[in-house]
């Protein structure tokens, strides 16, 4: 049976799927470009001779570039419509990549490798703002929770990519020719994906204000903001410092530092994948309150358990914790369609705020008490932020008479 949104747009039940499987893809390319990166992070330190700190602040670059990205992708979004926004930030995804991999390896520069990864933090910020309210939208035609799964597709995509990255490492890929061939990858895959977009509307030259400014003066938009700067600040700690942290504080290989990421965002997939049954049956804030506790006990575990195999259990935990943070954040952000891109735009700047911030604390940490016990920032900010949590509450009714979930 079709829904009332998709009889409004000409589209069954078919062309509902489609899209979908263009989302999910969509996703999944996006999960396999930022990873690439992350999982060749220590590959990057060693061979432009860097410290904690010099690495943080290089890692700044990207968060810098995507922090940007979020201050202006409402607007893009609301000129371009998601499938244009999408085209023309994967350029810069792969354009960054490409980049990003010669200065590493091809001609050794701390500034190219910056310039990239600031170009491929930009591209993958409006990237993620486009594709999530193109998801928001599915997830309204559909009628149930279905964002978490779209997260998880890109989850999976962060699992592919770093085996892929873990065996490019062992096997002496050089980073530059991996890096350049995912680049193709994405770009060429995106490019095909992004063409059954048709929810989020096509608003080439749209006229009127986006509604950016609006959003920011909405209380409930800014404190889940809040709530998502937190779920990303865990989340992108592991992602940027969880392979590094176990190279230098239980003596693993880079090879077996991209397993241990590996293992995060395997973890944080299948959280994913069943959090929206989770999600469904008992509502958004008892589910992250108990998926932001198991994320602190397994921080608590990574750090201080004692043993690389309890250190890693910690590891698993912490991705499972961490699963439905992000996503549920976002689906919050577009409970009601009115202004659902500026108000995703609002909470992806807060939140990618964690982005910014988080590289160079974490390295300066570092410095102080290794990579390893400077992990223990995590649970120490997400305790306060259980106390936010009920923001993420949908509305009673959304507009049109639509039932919240």
């Amino acid at each position: 049976m079709s829904t009332p949104l998709a009889s409004a747009t000409g589209a069954g039940p078919a062309a509902v799927r489609v899209t979908t499987i263009g989302v999910a893809v969509t996703f999944g390319l996006n999960g396999v470009a930022v990873a690439s990166w992350f999982a060749r992070v220590p590959a990057a330190r060693d061979a432009l001779g860097l410290g904690a700190g010099g690495l943080g602040l290089l890692l700044l670059a990207m968060s810098a570039g995507a922090t940007l990205a979020m201050l202006t992708a409402g607007e893009v979004a609301h000129r371009l419509g998601a499938r244009r926004s999408v085209w023309v930030s994967t350029v810069g995804v792969s354009v960054g990549l490409v980049v990003a991999g010669f200065a590493i390896g091809a001609w050794p520069s701390v500034v190219g490798t910056a310039v990239g990864l600031f170009v491929l933090g930009y591209g993958s910020g409006v990237c993620n703002v486009a594709m999530n309210v193109e998801a928001a939208a599915v997830e309204r035609v559909i009628g149930r929770t279905v964002m978490p799964r779209f997260h998880a597709v890109w989850s999976l995509g962060t699992v592919a990519a770093a085996g892929l990255a873990a065996l490019a490492a062992w096997a002496g890929v050089p980073v530059t020719v991996h890096l350049a061939g995912v680049a193709v990858v994405v770009l060429g895959g995106t490019v095909v994906a992004a063409r059954t977009f048709r929810y989020a509307g096509d608003a080439v030259g749209a006229k009127g204000g986006s509604g950016v400014l609006a959003a920011w003066r909405e209380p409930r938009t800014l404190l889940i903001g809040l709530l998502v700067l937190v779920l990303a600040f865990t989340e992108g700690t592991a992602n940027d410092w969880v392979a590094v942290a176990f190279v230098d504080g239980y003596s693993f290989g880079p090879a077996a530092g991209a397993v241990v990421f590996g293992v995060f965002v395997a973890t944080m997939t299948f959280g994913r994948v069943v959090g929206t049954v989770a999600l469904d049956r008992w509502g958004r804030v008892p589910v992250l309150v108990g998926t932001m506790l198991l994320a602190i006990g397994g921080v608590a575990l990574a750090v201080l358990g004692g043993s690389p195999v309890v250190a890693v259990a910690g590891v698993a935990l912490w991705g499972l914790g961490t699963s439905l943070g992000f996503p549920v954040g976002m689906s919050a952000a577009a409970d009601e369609k009115v202004r659902a891109a500026a108000r995703v735009s609002v909470v992806a700047v807060i939140g990618y705020t964690a982005f910014l911030a988080g590289p160079p604390v974490v390295g300066l940490l570092g410095d102080q008490v290794g990579i390893l016990r400077a992990l223990l920032i995590v649970p120490l900010l997400l305790v306060p932020a259980l106390a936010l949590v009920p923001v993420l509450r949908p509305p009673a009714r959304l507009p049109g008479g639509t039932a919240s979930r």
